[in-house]
C-alpha cells in the first residue's frame, strides 16, 4: 500500500468514526507526519488536518506547527494549498484565529501574486470567523515585522475594510482598531502613515465631530508643529506635505485648521525662497494650495497681522506692477513682459482674502499699502481677463464629448482658475475692500455634472462662476484704476501675455516617499524593525510572536 492510498484510508476512518473519532489519534498523527513526504501527500495532509483538526486538542500544536512548515514549503502549490486551509481550520476552531492571522501576515513578503492574492481571500474568511482576533495577530506582526510585511499587512487592511459591513466592523472592533492604528502612528514611514489614515477613514469614527478631531489631531502630531522648518530638509517636507493633505478631509467649521494655518503663516512662508520642486513637484505650490484649503475652516489667529502680514507679501511676489512705460501709453518690450502664475496666485489670493476677514485693517489702516495692491490688481486682472477670453474661443464650439480630451479638460480647469481670480480681484478691489466673495478652488475635485455644465457655458462665451455653475452670459467691463488705457487697448496687452500663465491642473504627488514620519522625532530616522530575514530559507516564521 503506498503513502497516498493510506491517507485515504486515514481519512475514511477519521470521517466515519463520528463520535468515536477522539480514539484515532494515531491516524491524525500519521496524517500530521505525511507534510514531510512527497509533493502528494503534502496537499493531502494540508487538507487532512484542517478537516479533523478540532477533534484533537492534545495534537493542535503539533498540527498547527506542520500547516505552517507548509505555508514555508519551496512549491508555491503546496504553499498557496495550506494557506487556503489554515483559514478553514479557524472555523471551528476560533482561538487560532489571532496565530493564524499573524501567520499569514508574515507570507504576505512573498513576490508570487497569486499567493498574495490568496492570502488577502484567507485574511477575508478570517474577519467573517473572528474579526477582532484578525486584526489582533495582523497588528502584532505591524508592530514587530520588517518595513515590507508592515507596509503590506497595512495595504491589506486598507483594502479589506473598505468591503467590510457594520456587521463585522462592530463598535468593539473599531474601538480596537483606532487603539492599534494610534500605536502605530507613532513611528511610520510616510507610505505607512497614508495606508493608516485610510483605514481609520474606514470607521466611523471619520463621520463624527468628536473623530474628526481625533484625526486632526493626530496629523498634527505627524507634522510636528514644534519642530522648525527646515526647507532643506527634503523628507520633512514630504512629511509634512502629506499629513497635511491627508489631514484635509476632516477640517470643518466645527474641527478648526488654525493650527496648520498658523504653522504655514510662520514657519514655512518666511523660507519659501529655499523650498524647491522635488521629482517634478513644485513642493511651493504644494504648500500654497494647502495654505488655501486649510483657511477655508481656519479659527481666529494670533497675531493675525504678521500672519495675513506673510501671506500679502508672498502673494504681491506673484502680482506684478504695470511696467513703467504702461503710464507713458507705450508699447512694452515683450521680452519684459511678466509671466502671470495664476495657480500660485488664485491659491495666495483665496487665503489672503479668507484670512482678511479676520483683519479688514490690513489694507484699510495703511494707504499706501492699499494703492500699491489696487496698481497690481488691476494690472492682473487685464491679464486675467486676456487669457480667459482665449481660452473661451479655444473650447468655442466644442461638443460635450469633444470636451473630455485631456487638453480640454486642463483648459476647463484653467478658466475656473482665471474665474476665480477674477471674482478675488472684484471682491478685493472695492472701496474699501470687501471679503465677501464665495469661490470654489479650481484644483479641488469638481463634480462632473458640474464640470461639464462650466465647460459648456466656457464654450458659449459666457462666465464662469465661482463655484463652476453658469453665471449667464453677462460680462463685466474690465477693472479701471485711476488713469487706466482704455477698454480695447487693456484687453489686447492682456491677450498677449495670456499664453504665459501657469494652469497645470492640481494633482496629489503619488509613489514611493523615503521621509520617516516620526513622531515627536526630529531625525527623521527610522527605528530598527528587521531581524527576523524571509519567511523560508531555514528560519521559518516567529511562531512564538503569537
Amino acid at each position: 500500500m503506498d503513502n497516498i492510498e493510506k491517507l485515504y484510508q486515514h481519512y475514511e476512518t477519521l470521517n466515519e468514526a463520528k463520535e468515536q473519532i477522539s480514539q484515532h489519534e494515531d491516524k491524525f498523527s500519521e496524517i500530521i507526519q505525511a507534510v514531510k513526504g512527497s509533493a502528494n501527500e503534502k496537499r493531502l495532509a494540508s487538507q487532512f488536518i484542517a478537516r479533523f483538526f478540532k477533534h484533537f486538542p492534545k495534537l493542535s500544536d503539533t498540527a498547527m506547527d506542520a500547516m505552517l512548515d507548509l505555508c514555508e514549503d519551496d512549491d508555491v502549490a503546496i504553499r498557496k494549498q495550506a494557506i487556503k486551509d489554515l483559514a478553514s481550520l479557524c472555523k471551528d476552531s476560533k482561538e487560532y484565529v489571532a496565530k493564524v492571522s499573524f501567520a499569514l501576515a508574515q507570507i504576505l513578503q512573498s513576490d508570487d501574486n497569486s499567493e498574495i492574492s490568496i492570502i488577502h481571500n484567507s485574511v477575508a474568511s478570517l474577519f467573517q470567523i473572528d474579526a477582532l482576533g484578525t486584526l489582533a495577530g495582523l497588528f502584532s506582526e505591524i508592530g514587530d515585522g520588517d518595513e515590507i510585511i508592515r507596509e503590506r499587512t497595512l495595504k491589506l487592511l486598507a483594502m479589506k475594510l473598505k468591503t467590510m459591513g457594520s456587521s463585522i466592523l462592530t463598535k468593539e472592533v473599531q474601538d480596537y482598531l483606532i487603539s492599534e492604528c494610534k500605536k502605530v502612528l507613532q513611528d511610520v514611514t510616510a507610505d505607512e502613515f497614508v495606508l493608516v489614515m485610510a483605514i481609520l477613514g474606514q470607521c466611523k469614527v471619520a463621520d463624527t465631530v468628536s473623530g474628526q478631531q481625533q484625526l486632526v489631531e493626530l496629523v498634527a502630531e505627524q507634522c510636528n508643529f514644534s519642530q522648525p522648518f527646515n526647507p532643506a530638509d527634503q523628507e520633512n517636507i514630504d512629511r509634512i506635505i502629506i499629513c497635511m493633505k491627508h489631514g484635509l478631509p476632516y477640517f470643518s467649521t466645527q474641527v478648526k485648521s488654525t493650527a496648520f494655518v498658523s504653522y504655514i503663516c510662520d514657519q514655512v512662508l518666511p523660507h519659501r525662497a529655499g523650498i524647491t520642486s522635488s521629482e517634478g513637484v513644485e513642493q511651493k505650490l504644494d504648500f500654497f494650495k494647502l495654505l488655501a484649503e486649510l483657511s477655508t475652516n481656519c479659527g481666529a489667529l494670533d497675531d493675525i497681522l504678521s500672519k495675513i502680514g506673510r501671506v500679502y507679501e508672498t502673494l504681491v511676489e506673484y502680482m506684478p506692477l504695470p511696467p513703467m512705460d504702461e503710464s507713458n501709453g507705450t508699447e512694452e518690450n515683450g521680452e519684459n513682459e511678466p509671466r502671470f502664475e495664476f495657480t500660485y496666485v488664485e491659491s495666495l489670493m483665496y487665503a489672503f482674502h479668507q484670512l482678511g476677514r479676520q483683519c479688514p485693517e490690513f489694507l484699510n489702516d495703511n494707504a499706501e499699502r492699499l494703492k500699491d495692491f489696487r496698481l497690481r490688481l488691476q494690472y492682473f486682472a487685464r491679464g486675467v481677463q486676456g487669457y480667459m477670453k482665449k481660452l473661451r474661443e479655444s473650447l468655442h464650439g466644442k461638443s460635450a464629448e469633444q470636451l473630455k480630451d485631456d487638453e480640454s479638460r486642463i483648459k476647463v480647469t484653467a478658466l475656473r482658475t482665471t474665474s476665480n481670480i477674477n471674482t478675488l480681484i472684484r471682491d478685493l478691489f472695492r472701496s474699501p475692500p470687501a471679503f465677501k466673495a464665495s469661490v470654489t478652488l479650481s484644483f479641488k475635485p469638481a463634480v462632473t455634472s458640474q464640470a461639464a455644465k462650466t465647460a459648456a457655458v466656457a464654450a458659449a462665451g459666457g462666465d464662469v462662476a465661482a463655484d463652476g455653475e453658469a453665471a449667464g452670459t453677462k460680462r463685466h467691463a474690465p477693472i479701471t484704476f485711476e488713469s487706466s488705457p482704455p477698454k480695447a487697448q487693456a484687453q489686447g496687452r492682456g491677450g498677449n501675455r495670456s499664453n504665459r500663465g501657469n494652469w497645470t491642473p492640481y494633482s496629489v504627488p503619488t509613489g514611493k516617499f523615503s521621509a520617516k514620519v516620526n513622531h515627536g522625532h526630529s531625525e527623521g530616522t527610522s527605528r530598527p524593525r528587521g531581524g527576523r530575514g524571509g519567511y523560508r530559507g531555514g528560519r521559518g516564521f516567529r511562531r512564538g510572536g503569537y
